[in-house]
C-alpha cells in the first residue's frame, strides 16, 4: 500500500507471513483519506472486501489486489471512492462480481484475468461493460457441464437485464390534488421495484405487485414543483431507472415585499411564487404603474416557481413618494401586497411673508454648535499632521492595515502600509509574491521597506451589491470555495449587465477575511490586457466575492488538449472535434503570456504557480493570465503535497525554489519556459511519464525537458535560456517576449479554430 507520508514522501508498507485477513487501517482518518493508490499481493487470508473496509480512503485512484484468496466484493464496497478509476483483481479466486459494486464508480481500468468466473447470469454486465476489453485480456468462464468459453460470448439463456417505465412521465396537476403513478419493468430474473421519494414532501403510499409498483401522492405540495421522483429496478443482469416530474400548478404568492433600498438606483425589493409564472403589476397610490425607461420590474433570479426582482427606480423625487402595491397573477388565481416608500422630502417653500419665531436662545445654541465645529476641525488638522509626519517618522510609528468597508460607496481607498521590515532585496528590486491561485496572497516583506512604486497609496477597490450579482451555474470548485457563471448589473455604463466569474469565499474567519481584503486589493493593481481583469468584490454578509472577467473557452490546458492531435483520447463523446492548433497559433499564445509576464515583473510581482492550466483563453484566441483558484483541485496530479496542506508546482519549478523554496522573476522564467514547452506540445504534462520525486530528481540533477516535435529551434532555444540552473544566467523576460513577438510576425495566425 501507498501513502503520503507527514513528509510527503511514498512509503510502501511491506507484510509479512501471516499477512492480510482484512484491508489496512491506518492511524488517522487524514493518512487514509490522503491514499491515493493501494497495492496488495500474495495475501492468502485475503478472501473479501467488505462495506467499510475502503471508507475512509475517499481519494483512492487506483487499487490493486492480486494473487490472493479474494472470493467476494461487497455492493457497496466502493461507495466512498468516486476518484478510483484503476482496479486490478488480476489472479483471485473471484466466481462472481456483481454490478452494483460499481455503480457509484466510474472506473477506467477493470482488469480480472486469472479468476474462476462462472458463466453465470450475474456476470453477463461484465460482457457488455468491457466489451473489446473481454477479449484483450483473453477471459474466460466456467459453463456447468461444458467447461470454459470466452466471456465474450455468454448469453445465459434466462438472463434479461431490467427494463423500467413511469406513467405518465410528467405529472401537471393543482396542488392539492391526489394523483398515481404506475412502474412497470420487465427483466429476468423476476427484478425487484423501488420507489425513491426522499426528495419531496408530498404525502405518498406505495402498492407493490410483481412487475408493477404504483405511487400515490396525496395533497401535492407546492415545495415540490419541478422534482423528479425515481422509480428503479434490478436484478442480477443490471439495473435500470424512470422518473416522473412533478409540475404542479398553484396560484401566486407574495413571498415577500420590502422597504426601497438604494445602491445605483433605488429598488423595491420582492419574492413570489407561483405556476405557471405569475403576471407582476404595480401600482402607486392605487394607479398603474406601467414599465418605463426610469421605472421598471426586474428579475434578478428564479427557480422552477420562485422569482425574485425589485422594482426599480431612476432617481425618484418626493412625488414618487407614497404606496407601492404588487399585483401577481395567473390563470389560478392573484395576490397583492402593499409597502410604503419614502424617496425624498417635499422641499419647503418661504413665501415673502415669512418670518422666523424662533426664540432668542436658538442663537446661543448656534454659536455653540458652531463652537464645537471649530474645536473637531482644529483637531483632525493636528491628526493629519501627525499622521502624516509619523508615517516617515524615524521612531518607527507603524499606520493600521486598511480595510475593505461594507459602506455605500461603490469604492472604497485601501492603503498598503509599510510593517517596517528594511531588509534590502537580494535582485536589487524590490518584490511582492503573489499566489494567484489561492487565498492568501504570499507577500515578500522585502517590498515593504519603502518602495511605493508597486502599490498607489490610494487603490479603490471597487464595491458590487450582492443583489446586482446573479448567478447562473457552477465553473468549478477549488479549496477557497467555488467559482460560478454569472450576470453583474450596473459593472459597465455601456451595458446594463455582463457576464462574469464569480469567486466565493468558502471559510469567513478573520484569517481568511484578511486575506481576502489583501489580495482583492493586490488585484485592483494588476491592470494589464493579458492579465484577467478585477471588477470587484461583494463584502455585505457572507459568502466574501471577488468579481472577474468571464473568459469563454476556459483554462488555456484544456483548450491545447482540445486542440491538439490526441484530442479524441480526451473528448467525452459530445464535443465537436477542433481544429488542430499550428506553431503560429501556437506563438501567439506564448508572445501573450509573455507580455503578461513582462508587466507582473515591472509590478514586481512574483507568481509562483505559472501554468498554462493557470492562463485563460477568450475570444479570438486572447489568452491572459490568471485563474480562480480551482487548479489545485482540476489539476492535483500537477502538484507535490509537502506537510499537510502545502501544494508545489514541481514540474514547473527551477531548482533553487524546490531545494530553497526561493522565488523571484527569475524562477518565474523557468516556469515561463515550462509553459512554452506545454504549449507546443498541446497540453501534455511536463515529465508525464515521471513520478513526482523522479521529476525532483531530474530538475536538481540538471536534466531539462525534451524538444517538442511540433517546436522549432529557435522556440526551443529560448526554453532552454529559460532553464539555465543559475538563476542570474537565464534569460531576461522581456528578451523573451521580444523574440516571442518577432517570431509570431514571421507567420500570420488564423483565429477561426475557435469555432
Amino acid at each position: 500500500m501507498k501513502e503520503e507520508d507527514p513528509k510527503d514522501r511514498l512509503e510502501e508498507v511491506s507484510l509479512k507471513d501471516p499477512g492480510l485477513a482484512a484491508f489496512p487501517v491506518l492511524q488517522s482518518d487524514i493518512d487514509m483519506e490522503n491514499v491515493t493508490e493501494i497495492f496488495i499481493a500474495n495475501q492468502s487470508r485475503l478472501s473479501s472486501i467488505n462495506d467499510n473496509d475502503l471508507k475512509f480512503y475517499t481519494n483512492l485512484r487506483s487499487l490493486t489486489v492480486t494473487k490472493t484468496d479474494l472470493t467476494s466484493i461487497s455492493p457497496v464496497a466502493f461507495l466512498s471512492n468516486a476518484k478510483l478509476q484503476y482496479l486490478n483483481l488480476k489472479d483471485n479466486r473471484l466466481p462472481t462480481l456483481s454490478w452494483k459494486s460499481f455503480q457509484n464508480i466510474n472506473i477506467s481500468y477493470l482488469l480480472l484475468g486469472g479468476n474462476p468466473l462462472q458463466c453465470s447470469c450475474g456476470n453477463l454486465w461484465l460482457r457488455h461493460f468491457l466489451g473489446e476489453q473481454a477479449e484483450s485480456q483473453r477471459l474466460r468462464c466456467l459453463e456447468e457441464g461444458v467447461g470454459e468459453k470466452p466471456l465474450s460470448q455468454l448469453s445465459p439463456p434466462t438472463c434479461v437485464p431490467p427494463n423500467t417505465v413511469t406513467s405518465p412521465s410528467v405529472i401537471t396537476e393543482m396542488e392539492g390534488s391526489e394523483i398515481t403513478v404506475t412502474c412497470s419493468t420487465s427483466g429476468v430474473p423476476t427484478p425487484q421495484l423501488k420507489w425513491d421519494t426522499s426528495s419531496i414532501a408530498t404525502v405518498r403510499q406505495v402498492d407493490s405487485y410483481a412487475l408493477k409498483a404504483v405511487l400515490t401522492l396525496k395533497g401535492l405540495s407546492v415545495s415540490d414543483n419541478g422534482r423528479r421522483v425515481i422509480c428503479s429496478a434490478e436484478n442480477t443482469a443490471g439495473g435500470s431507472e424512470a422518473s416522473v416530474l412533478l409540475n404542479i400548478l398553484f396560484a401566486p404568492r407574495i413571498l415577500q415585499l420590502l422597504t426601497p433600498v438604494l445602491d445605483h438606483h433605488w429598488c423595491i425589493p420582492f419574492s413570489v411564487a407561483g405556476n405557471p409564472k405569475p403576471e407582476l403589476q404595480w401600482y402607486h397610490q392605487g394607479k398603474l404603474v406601467p414599465d418605463q425607461d426610469y421605472i421598471k420590474t426586474l428579475i434578478h433570479d428564479w427557480t422552477e416557481s420562485e422569482y425574485h426582482g425589485c422594482l426599480q427606480l431612476d432617481n425618484p423625487t418626493h412625488i414618487n413618494n407614497g404606496d407601492y402595491t404588487l399585483v401577481a397573477k395567473n390563470q389560478f388565481g392573484q395576490d397583492q401586497k402593499t409597502v410604503s416608500a419614502h424617496f425624498m422630502h417635499m422641499p419647503e417653500i418661504l413665501g415673502p411673508d415669512y418670518e422666523d419665531d424662533s426664540e432668542p436662545t436658538d442663537s446661543v445654541a448656534v454659536y455653540v454648535v458652531v463652537g464645537v465645529a471649530a474645536v473637531a476641525f482644529t483637531g483632525f488638522i493636528l491628526l493629519l499632521v501627525l499622521l502624516k509626519f509619523g508615517r516617515n517618522s524615524k521612531f518607527g510609528m507603524k499606520a493600521s492595515s486598511s480595510v475593505i468597508s461594507n459602506d455605500d460607496d461603490s469604492a472604497s481607498p485601501l492603503h498598503h502600509v509599510s510593517n517596517g521590515n528594511t531588509t534590502p532585496s537580494e535582485m536589487g528590486n524590490d518584490l511582492v509574491m503573489i499566489g494567484m491561485t489561492k487565498i492568501p496572497v504570499i507577500e515578500n516583506p522585502q517590498y515593504f521597506s519603502g518602495s511605493s512604486s508597486l502599490l498607489q497609496s490610494h487603490t479603490f477597490v471597487k464595491h458590487i451589491k450582492r443583489h446586482n450579482i446573479v448567478l447562473k451555474r457552477e465553473l468549478g470548485e477549488g479549496a477557497f470555495g467555488k467559482v460560478f457563471l454569472a450576470e453583474c448589473y450596473s459593472l459597465s455604463r455601456d451595458q446594463e449587465k455582463m457576464l462574469v466569474a464569480v469567486k466565493m469565499l468558502k471559510e469567513a474567519s478573520e484569517d481568511c477575511r484578511a486575506d481576502f481584503r489583501r489580495e482583492a486589493e493586490l488585484l485592483t493593481n494588476l491592470q494589464h490586457e493579458h492579465i484577467v481583469t478585477f471588477y470587484g468584490v461583494c463584502v455585505e454578509g457572507d459568502p466574501l466575492i471577488m468579481v472577474f472577467e468571464y473568459m469563454r473557452h476556459g483554462d488555456l490546458n484544456r483548450f491545447l488538449r482540445a486542440h491538439g492531435p490526441d484530442a479524441g483520447l480526451m473528448a467525452d463523446g459530445r464535443q465537436v472535434a477542433q481544429a488542430e492548433l499550428s506553431p503560429s497559433q501556437m506563438l501567439h499564445i506564448a508572445q501573450q503570456i509573455a507580455a503578461g509576464m513582462v508587466y507582473l515583473a515591472s509590478q514586481h510581482f512574483v507568481h509562483r504557480d505559472l501554468a498554462t492550466r493557470n492562463c485563460l483563453v477568450g475570444e479570438n484566441l486572447l489568452v491572459k493570465i490568471g485563474d480562480f483558484g480551482m487548479s489545485r483541485d482540476v489539476y492535483s496530479t500537477d502538484y507535490y503535497r509537502v506537510g499537510g496542506h502545502t501544494m508545489l508546482p514541481i514540474r514547473w519549478m527551477p531548482p533553487e525554489s524546490i531545494m530553497y523554496r526561493r522565488f523571484t522573476t527569475e524562477s518565474d522564467v523557468w516556469s515561463l519556459g515550462v509553459v512554452l514547452w506545454e504549449i507546443f506540445t498541446y497540453g501534455k504534462q511536463p515529465w508525464y511519464q515521471l513520478s513526482n520525486n523522479e521529476v525532483i530528481e531530474c530538475i536538481t540533477q540538471g536534466r531539462v525537458l525534451q524538444r517538442p516535435r511540433t517546436c522549432s529551434k529557435e522556440v526551443y532555444d529560448l526554453m532552454l535560456g529559460c532553464w539555465q540552473r543559475e538563476p542570474h544566467l537565464r534569460i531576461n523576460i522581456k528578451e523573451i517576449h521580444n523574440s516571442l513577438l518577432n517570431l509570431a510576425k514571421t507567420s500570420p495566425v488564423y483565429l477561426d479554430i475557435l469555432g
